[in-house]
Parts: C-alpha cells; sequence; structure tokens
C-alpha cells in the first residue's frame, strides 16, 4: 500500500513540477504506445530508444504503459478485427510477403492480428493522446494548482521552517 501512496505522491510532484508540459504528454503517450503495443517485439525497443534519446518523461511514461496495458486487454479483440482486416487484404498480401522476408521485421511479429491491430491502433491515436494529454497538465497547473496556492492551508504551510528546510532539501538533492 505504501508503494501506491509513494507512486501517487511522485505523480502529483511532476504535474506540480516545472518540468515541461510537452516532456509530460510526450511520456503520456508512448506510455500508450508500450501499454497499447506487446512487451517482448522490437516496437518496445524502438519506443524504449525514443525515451533515452529525446526528451520524454520516462516516469510518467511507465506509469501511462501500466495504465493503459490493462486497457489494451479489454481492447485485445478489437485489436484482432483491426489487425485480421489489414493482415486479409488482399492488396496488401504482396507487401506482407516481402516484409516477412525481410531480415529484422518479423521480430515486429507483425503478422499475429492482435499485434498489427494494436500497432496500427497505438499508432494512430498517439498524437490524440499527446495533445489531450498536453491540454489537461495545462489546465490541471491552471486550475488546480492556481487555486491550492491560494487556500491558507498552503500559506500557512509554507510559512513554517519545515517548508523551507524542505525546498532547501529538494533543491540539492531532489529527484
Amino acid at each position: 500500500m505504501t508503494i501506491l501512496f509513494k507512486q501517487l505522491f511522485s505523480l502529483l510532484k511532476l504535474l506540480n513540477s516545472e518540468t515541461g508540459q510537452n516532456q509530460i504528454a510526450a511520456g503520456i503517450a508512448a506510455g500508450f504506445i508500450l501499454g497499447m503495443t506487446p512487451a517482448f517485439s522490437l516496437q518496445t525497443l524502438i519506443v524504449f530508444l525514443c525515451l533515452f534519446v529525446f526528451r520524454i518523461q520516462m516516469g510518467m511514461a511507465f506509469l501511462a504503459c501500466f495504465f493503459f496495458k490493462f486497457i489494451a486487454w479489454i481492447l485485445d479483440p478489437a485489436f484482432h478485427a483491426v489487425g485480421s482486416a489489414v493482415l486479409e487484404a488482399n492488396a496488401l498480401h504482396g507487401l506482407w510477403t516481402t516484409l516477412y522476408n525481410m531480415p529484422i521485421i518479423p521480430l515486429t511479429r507483425f503478422n499475429n492480428s492482435i499485434v498489427m491491430g494494436s500497432g496500427i491502433v497505438a499508432i494512430l491515436l498517439a498524437p490524440v493522446i499527446f495533445f489531450v494529454s498536453r491540454s489537461a497538465v495545462v489546465k490541471y497547473r491552471e486550475t488546480v494548482v492556481a487555486r491550492f496556492k491560494e487556500t491558507k492551508v498552503w500559506k500557512m504551510m509554507k510559512a513554517t521552517s519545515f517548508y523551507g528546510w524542505y525546498v532547501t532539501y529538494d533543491k540539492h538533492f531532489g529527484s
């Protein structure tokens, strides 16, 4: 139970931090792709590479991945339908044969209908997830954080010496 509270407090700290909303939104979008696609595939390695190369908030990506894995499990029948439709399209049979005979591409496991469907859905919806989560972070910071900082409780807590010690500690040793 303490791990859950620790993660919740870390999420609130991240949302209230000076971390850019684009980094947080990119983390949510990357977590969406990680959560929707299979765990051990080439797609996962590509997303992890993007996490390490670009300025993407990793904590938010892993949290979003955890959340979206449960949703992906529920949506597997829909992914199967989308993947089957794409894989069984007569016009694409030559493309699938060519891709399957390439050296690295079969590691994506694209010939599985659920993998294909989840990959298509994840790639198509990732930009939407990015922009929706970016606007949600901005609205959260403008409304919730601004209102909380105006409360008497926050002003009293900020006036304590403990808060001053915490700010100093967090500046030197915080994450």
